[in-house]
């Protein structure tokens, strides 16, 4: 089960008339730990500026997360079901808490409808709203982390090939 990290970062961006201004983002990340949503914020998030500094991590308890490819706004609904308990046979309220992304508040709605139609409990959508979110990371394990090669640093088998290329031929004597 993933755990969610609501991450708040701050930096300062110059604007048009060259003024600086604090711009705050929300980020959730998918950590197994504060320290390691921390990290992943630093390693992830490319601001445009040259520094920022994370200012804030929140655990956040979801009990799914439904993406989409298309849909830039984050939402966030909370969704009511019962249940009964099986040695009272009371019945019981459950709360759960689920974002998904969309490009207005219908298509939201549209679209937990659509992800939690094999539920066989009746539910109900009692509440939904837009978020700060920018993005969610999700978890990478180290290897997946280490596909991606920095800009500034090239494959060795390209530095080699490189310089076998500029070197003159040698000759067999």
């Amino acid at each position: 089960m993933a755990s969610w990290y609501l991450g708040q970062i701050r930096y300062q961006k110059e604007d048009e008339a060259g003024r600086l201004k604090t711009i705050n983002e929300q980020y959730l990340v998918d950590a197994v730990s504060h320290t390691e949503a921390e990290s992943t914020l630093y390693k992830r998030i490319t601001t445009g500026a040259s520094d920022f500094s994370v200012k804030r991590i929140t655990p956040v308890k979801l009990s799914d997360l439904f993406s989409y490819e298309d849909g830039e706004e984050w939402f966030k609904s909370k969704i009511v079901y019962f249940s009964v308990d099986e040695k009272s046979g009371k019945e019981k309220k459950i709360v759960n808490q689920m974002i998904v992304n969309a490009e207005g508040i219908q298509q939201a709605l549209d679209r937990i409808n659509e992800s939690m139609r094999n539920f066989l409990i009746p539910y109900e959508v009692e509440a939904l709203t837009k978020t700060k979110i920018l993005d969610v990371i999700p978890y990478l394990s180290e290897g997946e982390e280490n596909l991606t090669i920095p800009e500034n640093m090239k494959p060795l088998s390209e530095v080699m090939a490189e310089r076998q290329a500029d070197s003159p031929p040698q000759s067999d004597q």
